[in-house]
């Protein structure tokens, strides 16, 4: 169940192997939280398992128009991103981190003022005192493209999308019932909910508590300038602000802590936004944020994914919770999960995302959260 682009991986790699695969989705492909979003791929995280992940899913989307046999989806450019530290508490924490990306392969440094200052022209360091970089870390200047190719992937394998609005699941001897709002039933062996902040309201009824929560975040997009002004996407997590340059011209900027009614918040967080400029990136002082994007997180406390079978609940398998990082990951978590469904090769990695993880207090936080 849904056609983002966690369920359309897991379809792709699934009928790959030779399974019958069908995607229920309610609206459409893309249309919930792969439809809104920046098309960022980073191998930047801080923990052991997300790196792995990371790792394997560049490989992935460096030759994904072969892949997915789709060339017009666009190269990954490899922009880099820029994480500032701005005491040194965080740059301690920035040096943890980049110690362990090390250790699992992905080529990151830790910089000091001085080299921060030459990788970011115009960026003001007066009150920087480090950062983490990775020249590897992208973005997909059109990651709909990328959605949209996996779906046509999956359907060359013989897997039908069909719009089904899902309204409740009941075990039944040999499997599953998918009941429909309007009185559809969808008879299935297993059943795996891709269906991000929307899950936990499916599984409630069969007493499955599934600790996820929509969070909202905004993205500011100006319209397209010609002049190039700022080459790495920049992120201050103590400053809530991140800002990149993007190839079709529009600069993107977000106010990583707003919430709230954008009807009445917006302004605010546009003058957030400015304020962040006038001290950090000054060459982008006079672009104006004409286009504000909203779309959401499904977020669990660790801010990892919920990855597996419900335990107690045959046939039935989880793939939400993501955070943020889905479409990041989508190539490897699927690929996993599907050795996991077809093979039955447990991935220990796997451990970090278990459900019964919560029961057991057993949590692994993913503090690199954009």
């Amino acid at each position: 169940m849904g056609a983002g682009i966690t369920g359309l991986a897991i379809a792709y790699e699934l009928a790959s192997r030779g399974v019958d695969v069908v995607i229920l989705e309610r609206d459409g492909i893309g249309a919930g939280a792969s439809g809104v979003q920046p098309g960022g791929v980073r191998q930047q995280w801080g923990t052991r398992v997300n790196c792995v992940l990371a790792r394997e899913s560049l490989a992935f989307y460096r030759r994904v128009e072969e892949h997915l046999d789709a060339p017009h989806i666009g190269p990954l450019t490899e922009c880099g991103y820029v994480f500032l530290a701005h005491s040194d508490e965080r740059l301690a924490g920035l040096s943890r981190e980049v110690a362990l990306q090390q250790e699992m392969g992905v080529p990151s440094a830790l910089l000091d003022q001085a080299e921060v200052s030459e990788l970011v022209p115009g960026l003001d360091v007066s009150t920087v005192t480090g950062a983490a970089h990775c020249a590897e870390d992208g973005y997909f200047d059109r990651p709909q493209a990328v959605v949209e190719a996996y779906a046509a992937a999956a359907q060359r394998c013989g897997v039908r999308i069909e719009q089904r609005n899902v309204v409740e699941l009941r075990q039944t001897p040999s499997g599953w019932t998918l009941c429909g709002a309007n009185g559809e039933r969808d008879e299935a062996e297993t059943v795996i909910l891709a269906a991000a902040y929307d899950t936990p309201g499916l599984v409630a009824p069969l007493n499955v508590k599934l600790p996820i929560v929509k969070e909202p975040r905004y993205l500011f997009y100006s319209e397209p300038i010609r002049e190039r002004l700022l080459e790495p996407l920049v992120i201050s997590s103590e400053r809530a602000f991140a800002a990149k340059h993007l190839a079709n011209g529009r600069v993107l900027a977000s106010h990583l802590a707003a919430n709230g009614d954008p009807n009445g918040s917006s302004d605010d967080w546009q003058r957030a936004i400015k304020r962040n400029v006038r001290e950090l990136l000054p060459q982008l002082e006079y672009v104006e944020y004409s286009v504000l994007v909203e779309g959401f997180y499904d977020v669990t406390p660790d801010n990892q994914p919920v990855l597996g079978p419900v335990p107690g609940r045959d046939g039935l398998w989880l793939a939400a919770g993501f955070s943020g990082h889905g479409f990041m990951l989508a190539p490897a978590v699927s690929r996993a999960l599907a050795n996991l469904l077809v093979d039955r090769t447990s991935d220990p990695l796997f451990e970090d995302f278990a459900l019964e993880r919560f029961e057991r207090a057993q949590l692994t936080p993913e503090l690199q959260v954009v």
